[in-house]
Order: C-alpha cells, then sequence, then structure tokens
C-alpha cells in the first residue's frame, strides 16, 4: 500500500520539480528519501513522467522521458535508477548523456557515479565533431577525462540509408581504444584501417587527435613517392604545438640518389599580424644545400602596415630537384625578396619597399637582374571638386642597382586632371590636362636593358598634353529584337613630340613589356610605364556597339590611331610605329549562361594580316564545361629585354608566340574531374598537359593529379608529374608523389 501510494504521488513530483529550480528540486527530493542528496554541492535536478521512492532501500526510480542533470552532464533514458546509498545512477532504454564539451554519448545501459565523471556503458555510442562517430562494445569511463573502450569502431563517414548495415568506405577498427577526453586524443591498439569494410592496413598502435581539435601535437601521415633527380623519397612530418599562438612543422625526408634532406615550418600569430618561416637544408650532389622562405605581415595602426619576405636557395637546382617551388609565392622562375611599408587613406596609397631577386632557371643569370634598393610610390585620386573636375596625382622614384647591367636613380610625378561634360543630345565630352615629369641619373647605359650609345647620363624631361574626349552613344529599343547601342568615340591628344633621342638618353626600367591592344587604344601613353613616352598630337578613333537580346550579349570595337608624325620609341612590328597604326578590335558573344566568346586582335593596317590574337571560349555548365584558347604575338617582349633591338625583320625577336590551349571540366555529385593542354602551334610541339580527378565526400578525399612539361628547364628534357592523395577526414593524409 506505501509503494502504490509512493507510486502514485511520483507522478505529481515529477511534474512539480520540473517546474522548480534547483535548489527547490534538491529540497523535494531531500523530503521525499529523508536523506541527503546524492551531492551536496551540486544536486541532481531531473523531470520524468513519474517517480517512485523505496524508502527501505533508498532507491529513487524515474520512468519515461527521464532528464538529469548535474555537473554541466545531462543524462537521457526510459528509466534512470538512483541509489541513494552508493551515490550510482543506472541509465536503461535510449541512453543518451550530452557532456559539456558537446560530445553525445549513446547506450544500451549505462551506470554513473561521481557527479556521472565515472561509470560503465555498455554498447556505447559517441557522436563526436566534424561528423566523428565513435562505437565500442563496452566503455569505462574515469573521472569524465578517459574513456577506455573495447571492440572499437571509428568514422566519419555516413551510412547507407538503404542499408544501413553496409561497411562504410573506410573506417579504423580496433581490438581497443582510449579516448582522452582531457587531452583531446584517441588512442588505438592493435588497430585496422578498413575500405569498404576490406582491411588495407595495419597498425599495432596509432592514434590521431579528437575532431574537436584544430591543432594537436604528434606525427602526421606519411608521405612517399620517386623523383627523376633525388630517386624514391619518404618523409614523416611531425607537427609540434608551441602554444595557442606557434607551431612547428619538422619533416625529415630519406632519398636513393640524394641526401637526406631535413624541412622546417615555423608559425606564429601576434595580435598585430603573423610570422611565417620555411627553411630546408639537405645534401644535393655532394654538397649541402639550403633554402630559407619567411614571411612577415604585420599591422602598425589603421593607416600603416609593413613586412618582409625572405626567398633564398643556395642553388636554382636544389629548389627544382626537390621541388620546393611550393614555398614561392611568386613567378615559379624566380625567387623574390621585399621589404615594404604601405599606408592607405582617403583616395591615397603610399609604399616604400625594396626588391631583391634570385633566378631559377639558367636562361636567367643572377648578375643581371636588378636590385630595387629602395622604391617609392604614392598614388592620390581626389574628390569631385566645384568645377566638376577630378584630381589625381602619382609618383614613384627608385633606385635601381646591377652587377652587371643599367644602374638608374628616378624621381617622377605624373599630374592628372580630367572634367567631364554632358551636351544637350547625349553627347559625352570630357578634357584632360596630363603632365609626365621626370629626372635620371643612370650609370652603363650601354649594357642591358638599354644598349645605349652613352655610358652614363643625367637628364630630366616632362611632356605635358592635353586631351579632348568625344563619345555620342545612339540607343534604340527594337521590342523583340531587343536594344542596339552605338557608340562613336574620338579623342584628339596635343602634345610635343616626346623625341626620338629616348633610346639614347632616357634608361628603360619601366616600359620594356608593350602590346599594343583595344584596352590601351585610348591611353596618354600606350607603354606600360613612362620611361618611354609617345608625345605627338595624334587622333584615337573607334566604334563600340553592343547589341542585348532576351539575355544574349553581344558587345564589339574596332579602332585606330593616327599621329602627325612616326615615334620611333617603339619598335618595328609593335603596331605604332607609323603615323597610322594597326586596327584594333574585340568582340564578346554570350548568347546564354553556358556559353562566353571573346576575341581580341590587332590587324596589319597594309594588309591586314593577323599581328595579334588572343581568343577565349568557355562553353557548358558545371557537369561538363570546356575552355579553348588561342594565343598570336608577333612581338616577343622577352628577346627585347635580353638583347639590343635587332637589326632586321628576319631576326628572332619577331618569332611569333602560337599556342593554343584546350581544357574540360566536369563536377557531378562527389566527383571532379579535369584535363587541360598546351600546344606551340610554330614548333608543332605540346608545352603542357595534365589532368586531374578528385573525388570527396563527408568522410574522404581522393584527390589524382598529373602533369607533362614538354619545354626544358635548366638544361632538361622536360617533366612529368604523378600525384595521388588519400584523406581521411579528422585523421589525416597519405599520398604517393612522382616527378
Amino acid at each position: 500500500m506505501r509503494d502504490r501510494l509512493l507510486r502514485g504521488f511520483g507522478a505529481g513530483a515529477a511534474l512539480l520539480l520540473f517546474a522548480l529550480p534547483a535548489s527547490a528540486q534538491l529540497n523535494s527530493l531531500a523530503t521525499i528519501g529523508g536523506k541527503q542528496p546524492i551531492s551536496s554541492d551540486q544536486p541532481v535536478a531531473f523531470t520524468a513522467d513519474s517517480v517512485s521512492y523505496d524508502r527501505e532501500k533508498g532507491i529513487v526510480t524515474a520512468t519515461g522521458h527521464v532528464e538529469a542533470w548535474q555537473n554541466d552532464h545531462v543524462l537521457r533514458a526510459d528509466q534512470i535508477t538512483f541509489d541513494r546509498n552508493t551515490n550510482v545512477a543506472a541509465a536503461s532504454g535510449h541512453v543518451v548523456l550530452l557532456e559539456p564539451d558537446g560530445q553525445v554519448l549513446f547506450s544500451d545501459y549505462a551506470e554513473l557515479s561521481e557527479g556521472m565523471r565515472n561509470g560503465v556503458l555498455r554498447g556505447m555510442r559517441a557522436l563526436l565533431a566534424e561528423n566523428g562517430k565513435l562505437a565500442a562494445n563496452g566503455g569505462r569511463r574515469t573521472e569524465g577525462k578517459i574513456n577506455e573502450l573495447s571492440r572499437v569502431v571509428y568514422s566519419t563517414c555516413n551510412l547507407c540509408k538503404e542499408d544501413p548495415t553496409k561497411p562504410p568506405l573506410w573506417q579504423i577498427r580496433a581490438l581497443s581504444a582510449v579516448q582522452d577526453v582531457e587531452n583531446k586524443r584517441i588512442e588505438y591498439s592493435d588497430a585496422e584501417v578498413e575500405m569498404w569494410g576490406v582491411p588495407v592496413a595495419y597498425f599495432p598502435y596509432f592514434w590521431h587527435a579528437d575532431p574537436s581539435v584544430k591543432r594537436a601535437s604528434g606525427l602526421l601521415i606519411p608521405s612517399i613517392g620517386v623523383s627523376s633527380h633525388i630517386g624514391e623519397f619518404a618523409s614523416v612530418p611531425y607537427y609540434w604545438v608551441l602554444d595557442d599562438q606557434s607551431d612547428l612543422t619538422i619533416t625529415p625526408m630519406l632519398t636513393t640518389k640524394a641526401g637526406p634532406n631535413l624541412d622546417l615550418g615555423y608559425r606564429r600569430r601576434f595580435n598585430d599580424g603573423e610570422l611565417n618561416l620555411n627553411g630546408s637544408v639537405g645534401s644535393l650532389n655532394g654538397d649541402l644545400q639550403g633554402l630559407i622562405d619567411a614571411k612577415g605581415r604585420f599591422t602598425w595602426n589603421d593607416t600603416w602596415r609593413y613586412g618582409f619576405d625572405l626567398e633564398r636557395a643556395s642553388t636554382a637546382t636544389y629548389v627544382t630537384d626537390f621541388h620546393l617551388s611550393p614555398y614561392i609565392s611568386g613567378s615559379p622562375d624566380l625567387l623574390t625578396s621585399q621589404a615594404y611599408l604601405e599606408g592607405f587613406g582617403q583616395g591615397a596609397y603610399a609604399r616604400l619597399d625594396t626588391k631583391w631577386y634570385q633566378g631559377l632557371t639558367t636562361s636567367i643569370v643572377d648578375a643581371k637582374l636588378p636590385i630595387v634598393l629602395p622604391r617609392y610610390e604614392y598614388s592620390y585620386f581626389g574628390e569631385v571638386d566645384r568645377f566638376g573636375g577630378r584630381l589625381s596625382v602619382d609618383t614613384q622614384n627608385f633606385n635601381v642597382v646591377r652587377n652587371q647591367g643599367t644602374n638608374t636613380q628616378r624621381a617622377s610625378l605624373t599630374v592628372n586632371y580630367e572634367r567631364p561634360f554632358v551636351g544637350r543630345l547625349g553627347d559625352l565630352w570630357s578634357v584632360t590636362l596630363h603632365n609626365d615629369a621626370a629626372a635620371y641619373n643612370a650609370t652603363d647605359l650601354d649594357q642591358q636593358p638599354n644598349y645605349s650609345t652613352l655610358g652614363s647620363n643625367t637628364t630630366a624631361r616632362a611632356l605635358p598634353q592635353v586631351a579632348g574626349d568625344f563619345r555620342w552613344p545612339f540607343a534604340r529599343d527594337s521590342g523583340a529584337w531587343g536594344t542596339q547601342v552605338i557608340a562613336p568615340r574620338v579623342q584628339l591628344i596635343v602634345a610635343p613630340n616626346a623625341g626620338n633621342s629616348q633610346f639614347k638618353d632616357i634608361p628603360n626600367e619601366d616600359s620594356l613589356d608593350l602590346e599594343f591592344t583595344d584596352a590601351n587604344l585610348f591611353s596618354f601613353n600606350r607603354f606600360p610605364g613612362i620611361d618611354r613616352l609617345e608625345g605627338g598630337t595624334r587622333l584615337n578613333a573607334a566604334m563600340q556597339g553592343s547589341w542585348f537580346l532576351n539575355g544574349t550579349i553581344l558587345d564589339g570595337m574596332i579602332g585606330q590611331s593616327y599621329r602627325t608624325e612616326k615615334n620611333l620609341a617603339f619598335p618595328v612590328g609593335s603596331g605604332l610605329e607609323g603615323t597610322t597604326s594597326d586596327i584594333v578590335a574585340r568582340a564578346t558573344f554570350s548568347p546564354t549562361e553556358w556559353l562566353d566568346l571573346t576575341y581580341r586582335t590587332r590587324l596589319d593596317k597594309n594588309d591586314f594580316k593577323t599581328r595579334f590574337a588572343d581568343a577565349v571560349a568557355s562553353a557548358g555548365v558545371p557537369k561538363l564545361r570546356v575552355t579553348a584558347g588561342y594565343l598570336y604575338s608577333t612581338f616577343n617582349p622577352y628577346m627585347y629585354y635580353d638583347n639590343p633591338p635587332p637589326p632586321s625583320l628576319g631576326s628572332s625577336f619577331y618569332t611569333p608566340r602560337d599556342e593554343i590551349t584546350l581544357g574540360a571540366s566536369t563536377t557531378w555529385d562527389h566527383y571532379r574531374a579535369s584535363v587541360y593542354g598546351r600546344r606551340n602551334l610554330s614548333t608543332d610541339q605540346f608545352v603542357a598537359i595534365g589532368a586531374e580527378g578528385a573525388y570527396e565526400d563527408e568522410c574522404y578525399i581522393f584527390d589524382v593529379k598529373f602533369f607533362r612539361r614538354y619545354t626544358s628547364i635548366n638544361g632538361d628534357s622536360g617533366s612529368t608529374t604523378v600525384l595521388f592523395q588519400m584523406t581521411l577526414k579528422t585523421v589525416g593524409q597519405f599520398g604517393f608523389h612522382a616527378f
């Protein structure tokens, strides 16, 4: 009769406890049992559909949607029995334990004590961070810090919805394991890695960081491969977390043809920036070699920031043979070092830096490379003034030093003021005042890249220019035929002749790479810098047109430049050496979202032969997209840099660059793949080909790459690179690399 009354009273007690604060719940439990609660410092609070109490045995039984919490642990089950004599809670039926760190444990049956920090679980499963899943036949937890598990399986893969009994894509199966909750790691004994249920690797001992950990010290997955330069190689990286702000990666490598190699990578974050230090030291051909790649980025205040890059190697072959070029941030042919300070203001930018270089190919002579010591640049773009115009100012001042070649000191100032107008008929006008001024001091002018007849020179010059620009767009709405826009444009520039003595008097540091296209038809200076100025009176004219039809866009332009006198600063073959320029044009056609065509060209003014062509086509959807490109140019700026101007049109200086590229890519569900190729049509040889494929889902990545280079670097006959890499998410990567 007493038990029935207690059971009848239990349901009401459960509802009452649900509405009371923790202290009231504790008092209610004490009143029901007539004893002290389970823990005097951290009370147990719970809710349930019904509660019964056996006063003689000191057992409280909560049944139906039971939820209990203590010490930031939450326990849910169909039934929980509290033994007040032993302070043990036994849970059965859909047991769920929520840990303070967010980990969720599932069990068929659990006995917990000491504020749920100790216990035994049967049929345990754990849901971890990053989709990690851990299962075991049984587990024992100690102090809430260590979970000792038997017959363990771990994976981040989702089970098959149609057949959950099928093995996941990968899993780690072990005889036993220890989950170190405090140190965030899982250690396995007698472990196998399975793919689709088939064992592929065995480890007597194996561990990895808990999925919730972003950084944890320990060995990383080994890497093996083969190289034509260093033979077979193997490396085992070790990742060392120094503190919350810094870490170190140590990667020793053993090779069969070259000696051992050691890579070190140090990273540190500061409140105002970051520091990355990478270094490599090894043996190649019996000599000790090394590489350093250091980068620092720091913020001074809201306006200024500063940093540095240090990239140096003992030899170029050490970088290429060990394939250390991924360290390098710039060109694959150069190591670039710099230190800089830069600031950002309202419409203004300033930078002070110094740069020096090291070549990575035998075609680059380090003694001829410039050392910029220092360079200062400043740009200002003003607001619209009360007259409706806008002022911009640019200056770039530098000191360039070479061991072999021209040494140049330059101070320059470019001022530009533009005032636009709108006519009554929709005609658009603008008047621009422009001036370039520079002062030079140069020695060894008779060496590269200038090859002047003077040995040295100190000079200054200024070139003021005035331009009037006229555009008159006409638009027509044709209803079903869309909208057509035609916009003729004419620009007249009046300026003194720049003088044809530029070759002899002025050193050239920033105007070596010239390409005349539609992009710079209306520029004050077609050269990329101001060491060569165009000058003279000239007229630039073009016709622009667009057609917009139900999502289809057709846009194009064709134009030409005319001048009163020749300018010998333009090299032969550039399309600008006469009084009438070559014809430049551009066309873009985009009929749908899955097709884009762009073509740019320069045609000879006399016979309309193609002197420059750049065509790009892209068609398809993400499931299949094809790209193609074509590049043709009669002008080789690299030959122009290394050699004096050629005496005849038959020189190799004018050997056309004639290349075609083709590629295709697909993205389908978890798969992606791409192929590409580049071929020189002049030599009828491939420049490079490559392919890449990958599979990625919630738990696994497989990536394979192939690249073949046919051109020669440092005297080789090309190279082939093959890489495949498997990633078990939250565990690590394993790969093979051949080059």
